[in-house]
């Protein structure tokens, strides 16, 4: 595992902030990994002279998902805290937010996607919330996901646990592109269609457009995070759905 889980570096005469994350294969969103995206992103907030941030990731993988580690009981509450600290600095950051994935996008890894503003995705990408499957539920998934794709088609993700393809998200309006090299689109849609334009104007029309939105996602946030962190996690089938997955058999739910 490398020391370092972030890379962090000025693009575009120092008009993009490219984050990378540097944890192959996996890119577990663990406590390292939330300190260092937060930390990249806190750095570069008042820099007038950026006009957006690409957040990538080094490997075949987006990310497998957050650590399963930190869901048991003992760390369950400082993880969400930290996890979803990260989504509402995505959320409320003052440019926009370009994600490019390839590969498995899962769990609180699609949660960080989610929170930014535009997805480019690889052909092969796939993204899902499995938290179901665990005995869990996706807080900010479920806030999220009926933002981006309505609520029909995030019930459909979050009630089952599925992955999507590429194709299909995108069809789900999960997705805003999917090419060969989703770096590379997400690079020519910076130059395309952001790097020109006045970083104030940018600022002003990010606000705008995602302000409603990141109001009604915070604010439900707070809500799910004491349910999955106080209520579900005490839950029998919690702690069995994440043993379970550590023993690496099937789930034996009590249903409480």
């Amino acid at each position: 595992m490398t020391d370092t889980p972030l890379e962090v570096r000025l693009d575009r005469g120092a008009k993009l902030l490219r984050l990378r994350l540097n944890r192959p294969k996996a890119n577990i969103v663990d406590a390292q990994m939330i300190a260092a995206l937060s930390q990249g992103l806190d750095a570069h907030a008042e820099d007038r002279n950026l006009s957006a941030v690409l957040l990538e990731h080094a490997g075949p993988h987006f990310s497998f998902g957050a650590s399963i580690e930190e869901h048991f009981p003992d760390q369950m509450t400082g993880m969400l805290a930290v996890l979803h600290g990260l989504i509402k600095r995505m959320l409320d950051f003052p440019r926009p937010i370009l994600v490019a994935v390839r590969g498995q996008c899962l769990g609180g890894g699609m949660e960080v996607a989610l929170a930014g503003s535009l997805i480019f995705a690889a052909e092969d990408a796939r993204f899902g919330q499995p938290e179901i499957k665990l005995g869990f539920f996706a807080p900010a998934a479920s806030c999220l996901l009926p933002e981006r794709i309505g609520q029909g088609a995030a019930d459909d993700l979050l009630f089952s646990g599925r992955s999507v393809s590429a194709p299909e998200a995108m069809r789900l309006g999960l997705v805003n592109s999917v090419a060969e090299d989703p770096v590379a689109a997400a690079l020519a849609y910076f130059d395309e269609h952001l790097a020109t334009h006045s970083t104030n104007a940018l600022r002003f029309a990010v606000k705008a457009a995602r302000g409603a939105m990141t109001r009604r996602v915070m604010e439900r946030l707070d809500e799910l995070e004491k349910v999955c962190g106080q209520d579900l996690i005490n839950s029998d089938d919690a702690l069995e759905g994440l043993l379970a997955f550590q023993e690496k058999r099937p789930p034996r739910w009590k249903n409480r």
